[in-house]
């Protein structure tokens, strides 16, 4: 194949992993050898062992991904989810290859990684668009934090010797309030995450929807509640108890002071996935979770 260096692609690994040192040497060689230059971080090029002519760059920021045409990471969900700030902030797509234990954002498993190099190389693979969300806090009437989440964000207590005490909101109306360990603000994407381990639905990705899952509630009334797309969540802790703490993904957090309120609504920038298969949801379901189907004989003809 005649090298083509227009065509970039930037490469994110967990470097602590040897499956990671490993799977990116071979992704890198291939990658070199049809042509397609690679850049990575110039800290993970430390502990990789790469060819000279890979490029990296010194800052972590969403610039380092300029003139690439996706994102390739390597690792488990928490490297995932690192990747995912890149590839929201830069708008380059993002192909996972998972290399932990469950990998839900993750596109292929590290057996597949030839097959990988194959259909970067080729453009064989297309791009969808995963729902975020945006997420305000609130304290007397001020903004004291913005964020955003792929997956969740989750109000936590701070201690584990109180529940917290909290009010939820949908749309500007009061819907209950108790005492618990958290709620989980999730996504479509995020419903095999956190929510799911909170007792929470799973939603198929391309249902446009928003979750609000309580953890551990002391309340009769503490069910998940599935809402519109477009509606506006809140959770405000009640001013008489100890902080809570905010959880984005899992990676950025935040103290929240008494009387503080939590809005999340629907995320103005996406994160955009590469995709290699049409395999259905269903089917990445039951072969994440190792569900049991045998016995299934199918629709009749």
């Amino acid at each position: 194949m005649t090298p083509n260096r227009a065509r970039t692609v930037f490469l994110l690994a967990h470097t602590g992993r040897p499956a990671a040192i490993r799977s990116a040497e071979l992704v890198v060689k291939g990658l070199l050898r049809s042509g397609i230059g690679v850049r990575v971080l110039e800290y993970e090029a430390l502990d990789l062992p790469l060819p000279d002519e890979v490029e990296t760059v010194k800052e972590a920021t969403p610039q380092c991904l300029d003139g690439c045409e996706l994102l390739i990471v390597l690792g488990g969900d928490g490297t995932l989810l690192r990747g995912a700030e890149f590839a929201r902030a830069s708008g380059v797509p993002m192909l996972g290859v998972n290399l932990g234990r469950v990998g839900f954002l993750a596109e292929a498993e590290r057996d597949d990684l030839d097959k990988v190099v194959d259909r970067v190389v080729a453009r064989s693979y297309e791009v969808e668009e995963r729902m975020t969300v945006d997420v305000v806090v609130h304290r007397n009437g001020d903004i004291v934090h913005t964020d955003w989440a792929l997956n969740e964000a989750a109000v936590q207590k701070a201690g584990a010797e109180k529940l917290l005490e909290v009010v939820l909101e949908v749309d500007g109306r009061p819907v209950t309030g108790f005492g618990c360990d958290g709620i989980v603000l999730s996504t479509p994407t995020g419903s095999t995450a956190y929510a799911f381990s909170a007792g929470g639905p799973v939603v198929w990705p391309e249902v446009e929807a928003l979750l609000m899952v309580p953890i551990s509630a002391h309340a009769l009334f503490a069910k998940p509640l599935v809402t519109s797309p477009d509606s506006v969540l809140a959770v405000e802790v009640l001013p008489h108890i100890p902080p809570g703490v905010l959880w984005c993904d899992g990676r950025r957090t935040v103290e929240l002071p008494p009387g503080a309120r939590v809005e999340v609504r629907r995320g103005a920038v996406p994160v955009r996935l590469a995709r290699l298969h049409h395999a259905s949801f269903t089917d990445r379901l039951v072969a994440k979770f190792a569900l049991p189907v045998s016995g299934w004989r199918g629709a009749p003809h």
